[in-house]
């Protein structure tokens, strides 16, 4: 482990950043939770627990780690609290968003502090722009759910250090992940390669070929552990939707990255996969 890394923040408790949490919490960081609903917090509490529970009774976890984990876990009940030498921010994909937050945390933390955005399509370039320390900003992209999936791009931004870079992927493998290092590019390589299996996926649909259930079952039938419209109802709606908008800006609008309008359309409802109860599949 990292003598200079000891304490690591996530901000957002959503799904990635509960997820990423307890991975770090895992690896013996002393761990910070914070999001700007305090119930959402509670709540990823309640589900790091439980996904603990479910590693003991498959084997995969002792007594003692989930202790262990659940000791390095605390919350933060404001902003202001938030103290690291490594943060990490799982928030909604909106870029003025994160550059609002970063800004935030810049003032109050230490310059060697690394700065990381969880996004899966926001330029890391352009979230690191506006910080008076660019170097030290580096993307940490972990894919759902992050305390299984084994792989995490790090994505150098243009003005990221060597240093910075360097940590970062020691950082990752501390976890006990497997770090990619990419560069700055739209989609960065995972969605790069895999918005095409929900973007075609999508036109099957809207040109009625086959239904989303047929599609996944042929998908599923073909290898896949997942079809398609499983994935999006559990990455939730409004996430995939904002990535697939997020790519086809920065690819200049090259219509095979157009988004989705029966997708959009899920989004506008309301109905966005699991995190609702309905999606393309009902939960409830």
């Amino acid at each position: 482990m990292s003598q200079r890394i000891k304490q690591v923040a996530v901000i957002g408790a959503g799904t990635m950043g509960l997820g990423i949490a307890q991975v770090v919490a895992m690896a013996g960081y002393r761990t910070g939770l914070y999001d700007a609903r305090p119930q959402a917090v509670e709540q990823a509490l309640q589900r790091i627990t439980a996904n603990l529970d479910k590693g003991i009774v498959r084997g995969k976890v002792s007594e003692e780690q989930k202790k262990s984990t659940l000791q390095n876990l605390h919350k933060y009940t404001d902003l202001e609290e938030v103290e690291a030498d490594l943060v990490i921010e799982a928030v909604v994909e909106d870029l003025q968003v994160k550059q609002e937050l970063f800004a935030g945390l810049e003032e109050r933390l230490s310059p060697q502090a690394l700065l990381c955005t969880n996004t899966s399509s926001i330029s890391v370039t352009r979230l690191a722009a506006g910080l008076q320390y660019p170097g030290r900003f580096v993307g940490l992209h972990f894919f759902n759910p992050a305390h299984i999936m084994k792989l995490v791009e790090v994505v150098a931004a243009a003005t990221t250090t060597d240093q910075t870079l360097e940590e970062a992927v020691a950082f990752v493998k501390n976890l006990g992940k497997t770090a990619i290092v990419a560069n700055d590019s739209p989609g960065f390589i995972v969605n790069r390669v895999a918005r095409h299996f929900y973007v075609e996926s999508l036109r099957v649909l809207e040109e009625k070929v086959a239904d989303f259930a047929d599609i996944d079952r042929l998908m599923e039938a073909s290898g896949f552990k997942m079809g398609p419209f499983k994935l999006m109802d559990l990455i939730g709606m409004d996430t995939n939707f904002a990535v697939t908008a997020t790519m086809y800006e920065g690819f200049h609008y090259d219509s095979k990255f157009r988004p989705s309008r029966i997708q959009e359309q899920k989004v506008l409802a309301g109905h966005l996969g699991r995190k609702t109860g309905k999606g393309f599949y009902d939960y409830e």
